[in-house]
């Protein structure tokens, strides 16, 4: 039940983009929409208000379900088949949390009794991770100027996972938490995606890869500190957005380079692409739907050539009504 997670969590730690172009080089938005130069509050406050609204598209519906497929493939020298799995999920509303229900493995269906386990294994580490986020955000509110009003708590199911944290699925597409950096955004152009009008967008992060956690140890903070710095000074993000409605239509991660990683003489990441994709299963609701991984690497024995993907498909509006026999 924690693959999503983990193999979302070994990609990111890994994720260095190439450096992209100097901030002279940037062209920036303007409230025209043409590429040209200039201040570049126009689109740092477009990007504001971006990624302000992440939330609003999964609270505005909390009442759906969802189906999940997870593959993976994992391949060695000359394309030979290592290791892989395929795995089905469904997604639903329970207790004020999004749980994620195993269907089949590999094709075969799991037990009740396995599925039960499951899911009650799972609503016991959302309910961790609430709280974990919710002592986050009460030392945040407590060190911010102005902290936000908290919400009150209700027993309808549905306004309590309006209040409670995002779910899963969500957390899983933006594997990378981006941070609002003025001044760290550069128009691209305007193009077409999936039939709407984007502007691409690149993301020059200073804070992507900063963990934020305490170390033990002197030498050992100093040393993930360097290497923390080294990645975010190489990454690129590249973001389709949907200017109008404020929507990040899809995000990609490319063109890795991690030679200033250790121990390359035993082992070299040659690429590794990240691509996240959100989909309108609603009237004006943007969710995930999908998220895909690779990653190569060059071992003495060979290349290793590693795929993860994630489809979320089939959403549909929960059925509120219940026949109790």
């Amino acid at each position: 039940m924690r693959t999503a997670a983990g193999c979302i969590a070994l990609v990111a730690a890994c994720l260095a983009i190439a450096a992209g172009p100097s901030a002279s080089e940037r062209t920036r938005w303007h409230d025209g929409g043409s590429a040209q130069t200039a201040a570049p509050t126009d689109l740092d406050a477009l990007m504001e208000r971006v990624l302000a609204r992440r939330d609003d598209n999964w609270k505005r519906l909390q009442q759906y379900i969802l189906e999940e497929r997870e593959t993976f493939a994992l391949a060695g020298p000359g394309g030979a088949r290592l290791y892989g799995f395929q795995r089905d999920y469904s997604w639903f509303p329970r207790d004020g949390v999004f749980v994620r229900s195993p269907l089949r493995v590999n094709g075969v269906s799991i037990t009740d009794s396995d599925r039960r386990k499951a899911e009650a294994q799972w609503i016991t580490r959302e309910r961790r991770r609430d709280a974990r986020e919710k002592e986050r955000s009460r030392k945040a509110e407590g060190e911010a100027a102005n902290s936000g009003a908290t919400e009150s708590a209700t027993t309808d199911d549905s306004a309590a996972i309006g209040a409670a944290l995002e779910p899963a699925f969500v957390s899983y597409a933006y594997f990378l938490k981006f941070r609002f950096e003025p001044g760290h955004y550069g128009l691209v152009g305007r193009e077409t995606l999936d039939g709407h009008n984007v502007l691409r967008i690149e993301y020059y992060p200073t804070e992507l890869f900063r963990e934020g956690r305490t170390r033990p140890g002197r030498d050992v903070r100093r040393r993930d500190a360097d290497v923390e710095e080294r990645m975010n000074k190489v990454s690129l993000i590249t973001l389709w957005v949907e200017p109008a409605r404020h929507q990040i239509l899809q995000y990609t991660f490319d063109d890795i380079d991690m030679d200033f990683l250790p121990g390359r003489a035993f082992a070299r990441v040659d690429d590794v692409k990240a691509t996240m994709r959100m989909g309108q299963p609603f009237a004006d609701v943007w969710l995930p739907r999908d998220v895909e991984m690779r990653f190569a690497m060059s071992l003495a024995t060979g290349r290793i050539d590693a795929r993860y993907r994630v489809d979320y498909h089939d959403y549909r509006q929960a059925d509120v009504t219940y026949k109790v026999r």
